[in-house]
């Protein structure tokens, strides 16, 4: 029997779901290679093997005993997507009673119409890592190509007409994205639940994006 190759447990966020506590499960592996990714050790594979996978019985035996204390769980990674153990994980979870957010790349629309259509998730948070093309998000995630494109607009449109809470959000990198870009992205995404964040220095992917930060 699989289990979900789990990378990080957070017991307790106050920000991870707006609103809510919840706990937060980091799943190993991801198929982009974004350059502010502050969770390397989730998608390297050579440092993915120097690290322990969390049990998942472990992780399922804690929500049950704090199931009365959390508004929800948080499935993230990595990317979730990933696994073809999601769907069954994320019906074990709410077999507790316990909502579920999913954050994703949404590189994979197919699973995220399975659980929008089975309503196994609550809420999702899609990173829409730059303006809607080709070269500007080869610019933050050197995987990109046309069908991985293909796949991404479409689960922005299958975000959009869930019906559930939903949010856009993109991480501005100051000269890797143009302003023009961010415009276009304010523009593309108007009327939606949408924000910018914040670059973040820390132990990232590509450490010369460090440079790009203000002195403060």
């Amino acid at each position: 029997m699989h289990a979900m190759r789990i990378g990080a447990f957070l017991k307790q966020s106050l920000i991870d779901w707006e609103g809510r506590v919840s706990a937060v499960i980091f799943t190993k592996g991801c198929n982009f290679r974004c350059g502010y990714c502050h969770n390397p050790y989730l998608v390297l594979p050579e440092l993915l093997r120097q690290t322990q996978d969390i049990e998942e019985h472990e992780v399922l035996d804690f929500l049950d005993r704090r199931k009365n204390w959390l508004d929800g769980v948080v499935i993230s990674g990595g990317e979730p997507t990933l696994h073809e153990d999601l769907i069954p994980f994320i019906q074990k979870i709410k077999a507790l009673g316990l909502p579920v957010k999913l954050d994703t790349n949404g590189s994979h629309p197919e699973v995220l119409e399975q659980l929008i259509g089975g309503k196994w998730i609550d809420a999702v948070a899609m990173d829409i890592k730059s303006a809607l093309s080709l070269s500007c998000y080869r610019k933050v995630n050197r995987t990109m190509t046309d069908s991985l494109l293909e796949r991404i607009l479409e689960s922005v449109r299958l975000v959009k007409d869930s019906g559930i809470e939903y949010q856009f959000r993109t991480t501005v990198i100051p000269r890797v994205q143009t302003p023009e870009e961010i415009q276009a992205l304010k523009k593309e995404f108007l009327g939606t639940h949408y924000i910018l964040q914040e670059f973040r220095d820390g132990d990232i992917l590509e450490k010369h994006l460090q440079e790009t930060l203000p002195i403060n």
